[in-house]
């Protein structure tokens, strides 16, 4: 039993290798990476992509981005045409797209066997203190969903052992095969509908993860409340 464990263990390691070889080729192909997304940005609302990438403190104006382009900018990306290809290789500097793409891919696997996995883009701050703000929704909800899936699962799978070949049997079976064939965003839609929102009943909040009074609650309300 231990070398069947330590044997699936270490059988993760070249799963999740292989998992971010595919990520890191899709993204490399895929368009509207961070350079693309400033270059529009700049294009759209003045100088406030440079800002975001900076800080405020862009070595380029507005009018020095665009000088010296000569009017052809960079084919490279999409909307770079006038921008100064100056510019350009200091946005692929500042987000690593001036390296050979085997040494980013190298580069991304040791920050990640470090748990660096660098600045959120669009938030400012780390990812890791992303997952820190997120990791408590998602263990309740977790939880919550597989307490949920096993107090339903278990009962009905004995049930429908006993009585195998019943009336019951036949009927919860087409049931399951139409939950399944269901998108799950669409059965979230309906609970949301049914039982947050008052439209039929106000048991959840239909924003959020806790009720608006949850800061009053006792702390056996707030523990069933959350």
């Amino acid at each position: 039993m231990g070398a069947y464990i330590l044997r699936r263990l270490l059988l993760m390691i070249p799963t999740i290798i292989g998992i971010m070889t595919i990520t890191f080729v899709i993204v490399q192909f895929a368009p509207g990476g961070p350079v693309e997304q400033v270059v529009a940005q700049l294009s759209g609302q003045g100088g406030s992509a440079t800002d975001r990438i900076s800080g405020g403190g862009s070595d380029f104006s507005r009018e020095s981005q665009f000088d010296n382009a000569g009017g052809e900018g960079s084919s490279k990306y999409r909307g770079a045409a006038g921008l100064d290809p100056e510019f350009i290789a200091k946005l692929e500097k500042q987000f690593g797209f001036d390296k050979p793409a085997w040494e980013r891919y190298v580069l991304m696997l040791w920050n990640y066997a470090r748990f660096d996995f660098g600045e959120s883009y669009f938030r400012k701050i780390s990812v890791i203190d992303l997952i820190k703000e997120k990791m408590p929704v998602s263990i309740s909800l977790g939880l919550w969903i597989t307490l949920i899936s096993y107090a339903i699962s278990i009962p009905l799978g004995i049930r429908k052992a006993v009585t195998d070949g019943s009336r019951f049997d036949v009927w919860t079976s087409g049931v399951i095969v139409v939950a399944y064939a269901i998108p799950g965003f669409l059965v979230g839609i309906m609970l949301l509908i049914v039982f947050a929102g008052g439209s039929y009943f106000d048991w959840f909040p239909l924003r959020g993860l806790t009720s608006e009074n949850f800061s009053e609650l006792s702390l056996a309300g707030k523990i069933a409340d959350y």
